[in-house]
């Protein structure tokens, strides 16, 4: 499992941010607090807290280079 914190403070940054991982065939969690949501999910991540960052899990342990590259735009 690969862990990053990511910030997705804008409708703008959360569309293009599910549209990314949307390409990739790994389940995606958000973590916020004691919540924990499907990231490929819109509407669960509109049931976190977004004012504070976030942690996403990746289930997978390969391409993390190419992952990191493709959510450098959410990464803090």
């Amino acid at each position: 499992m690969i862990t990053m914190t990511i910030s997705l403070d804008s409708i703008d940054k959360i569309k293009q941010f599910v549209n990314t991982i949307s390409n990739y065939p790994y389940d995606f969690d958000l973590a916020s607090g004691r919540y924990i949501v499907d990231a490929k999910s819109i509407m669960g991540i509109f049931s976190l807290d977004l004012s504070e960052p976030i942690t996403l899990n990746i289930h997978t342990s390969e391409k993390e280079d190419e992952l990191r590259d493709a959510l450098s735009p959410y990464l803090i």
